[in-house]
């Protein structure tokens, strides 16, 4: 296990392939828990001093950074690391610089801790707010993508909860470099750099899991397999996303351009990304089009896979089986299927999909508002390519990950998803026996939010 904490911490560890012991991570959990609770109460401009801090540090330490990234490059192309994975892990001056904007943009952002959501007065005197509150300890666990220990570390900051970080062992170095950029940040404005700390290793993964006590959240980031595989493995709540089988629904009146366009865009933008087509639905009256479309995919490399009505179109096209419906295949392979109408596609979505996100090309409103109402996924597009499922084209400054749970939140998870509200209540010396048959009644008057205290 590896651990990155301050030299005074208790928790940590060097580099070794011995199994930790349930002192040294609960030690680190602890530590963890202990700086969150002093981030988590900061005010909301230190926090955002510390991002504008980190955003300086990326542009700052950008040759260092690119120099640690070339090292689990090298590695990984030693390695024979599959291309699609390689490509995740590679960082480059302008991935930097998109980290760097979405960080200042977070700073930039009103601090959503202890922003009123409810205000009521109980009586007169006795005032009740519920305010939202930082989560409290997070582990996240992700693969092969460095960029994303700033993403989901500037989030954490913005949010006031403290971060365990689990990256892929492929990007070791990289991973390393970056969080001594957040721990750094932290301890620049005077904050504990506890607040975050990275781990290396599975072992160090499973006695984490063990610790519902001091960890609040578990968010894996990566393949449904390893979301699952979480989830059977401990009683710490845990958010994260199934398989990413998104679709792309072409409607009879859809124009053949635009189809074309978001057709490319969804399959072969980052085929590996969670938010990449793998079906292409198509209505009967739309087939006409479809050669076109499909020329448009093979002359990217894309190999079709295709149902008879769209193969009769399509002479390339490899037949497709009842296992392509419902296949995540992260590569440039596409599954493509006719439907009679709208209610035809969003039932084989519904049967086959992963509720992450779904769209449809239409000329008709009222198709693409069916669409929207009926489609029950974590995001429905109209006219827009899947690939807009992303916290920084949201407009969140970035994301921690893309959740298909029903509960807390769903869809990219920027700040909004790490808070959870308490509280409140200002009195003058009442009790709740005051109150009842016979005695004092409660006004219980709804205030506006925005009122001042």
């Amino acid at each position: 296990m590896s651990v990155t904490t301050s030299p005074e911490s208790p928790a940590v560890a060097s580099s070794s392939t011995a199994s930790p012991s349930t002192d040294s991570l609960t030690d680190l959990a602890r530590a963890v828990r202990d700086a969150q609770r002093r981030l988590g109460t900061a005010p909301g401009e230190l926090r955002g001093a510390v991002l504008r801090r980190l955003a300086s540090l990326l542009a700052e330490r950008e040759a260092e950074l690119l120099a640690a990234n070339r090292l689990d490059l090298d590695a990984a192309r030693a390695a024979d690391l599959a291309a699609p994975l390689v490509g995740r892990l590679e960082l480059s001056p302008a991935k930097l610089a998109t980290l760097s904007e979405g960080v200042e943009q977070l700073a930039a952002e009103a601090d959503p801790v202890g922003r009123a959501v409810r205000r009521t007065e109980i009586d007169d005197g006795l005032m009740l707010r519920q305010v939202q509150s930082p989560l409290g300890v997070l582990l996240i666990i992700f693969e092969s993508r460095p960029d994303a220990v700033i993403q989901i570390g500037s989030l954490a900051l913005r949010s006031g909860n403290g971060v365990i970080l689990k990256g892929g062992s492929e990007a070791t170095e990289s991973n390393r470099a970056l969080v001594e950029c957040l721990r750094d940040a932290l301890a620049a404005e005077g904050l504990p750099a506890d607040a975050v700390a990275g781990i290396e290793g599975r072992e160090a993964v499973s006695g984490l899991l063990e610790l519902d006590a001091l960890i609040d959240l578990v968010i894996p980031r990566g393949s449904g397999e390893l979301v699952r595989s979480i989830q059977a493995s401990t009683r710490i709540p845990v958010l994260g996303h199934a398989d990413g089988v998104c679709h792309l629904y072409l409607d009879a009146d859809a124009d053949p351009e635009m189809a074309i366009h978001l057709a490319v865009d969804g399959k072969c933008g980052y085929p590996s990304a969670c938010n990449a087509i793998e079906t292409l639905l198509v209505h009967r009256d739309f087939l006409p089009h479809l050669p076109a479309v499909g020329r448009a995919l093979a002359d990217r490399g894309v190999e079709l896979r295709a149902d008879a009505e769209a193969a009769a179109r399509l002479p390339d096209a490899l037949p497709a089986t009842g296992e392509d419906w419902g296949t995540e295949y992260g590569a440039l392979t596409l599954a493509i299927r006719t439907v009679g109408d709208v209610d035809e596609a969003v039932a084989h979505i519904h049967r086959y999909g992963s509720a992450h996100t779904e769209a449809i090309v239409t000329g008709t409103p009222e198709s693409g508002e069916r669409f929207l109402r009926r489609v029950d996924a974590a995001s429905v597009f109209v006219n827009a390519s899947t690939r807009f499922a992303d916290g920084y084209r949201y407009g969140l400054g970035a994301e921690v990950g893309i959740s298909t749970s029903r509960i807390h939140a769903r869809g990219p998870v920027g700040v909004e998803g790490l808070l959870t509200t308490r509280w409140l209540l200002e009195g003058s010396g009442q009790a709740a026996d005051d109150y009842g048959p016979g005695k004092k009644s409660f006004k219980h008057r709804r205030l506006p939010v925005t009122d001042p205290r």
